[in-house]
């Protein structure tokens, strides 16, 4: 039998991924599908405090991940609002056929409250109207992965 490893994308450590429950020592900082994934470089907190990242190639930062530990507050990872399509399948025949033609643009489509998100561009508001989907333009946090970025 063929054992196949390595094929999921690495995540933090388990010491660097716990969760830090919401408090007034722990400072969200909003980042998109795409800047959970630039884990090597400098960025702003929303109390102006500047944070430089530098984890290991291939990490990917989740919602809650810590970032770090300054002066005892901690700065975590929060999904930020991002441009998305809000996609409302009428029944599981068309989902399966938008989830379908969705995977073949190489995008992320994911549940969320009831509905399924992808990330807003032209080809997807052209994709989605040609299928004659429900759906809507909306400000949400997305969860999954950035267009164009493929399974590790």
């Amino acid at each position: 039998m063929t054992r196949l490893t390595g094929l999921r994308r690495k995540v933090l450590a388990s010491e660097q991924t716990k969760s830090v429950a919401a408090s007034a020592h722990t400072v969200a900082v909003p980042m998109t599908a795409l800047d959970r994934r630039r884990v090597r470089r400098r960025l702003t907190a929303p109390n102006g405090v500047e944070l430089k990242l530098a984890f290991p190639t291939g990490t990917v930062l989740v919602p809650g991940s810590v970032l770090d530990s300054i002066d005892g507050l901690t700065y975590v990872v929060a999904a930020a609002p991002e441009d998305v399509a809000a996609v409302a399948p009428r029944s599981m025949s068309e989902a399966a056929k938008v989830a379908h033609a969705v995977g073949n643009l190489h995008r992320d489509f994911v549940e969320d409250q009831g509905v399924f998100l992808v990330l807003w561009d032209a080809p997807i508001e052209l994709l989605l109207t040609r299928l004659g989907v429900p759906f809507s333009r909306q400000t949400r946090p997305f969860l999954g992965r950035s267009t164009w970025e493929h399974e590790s």
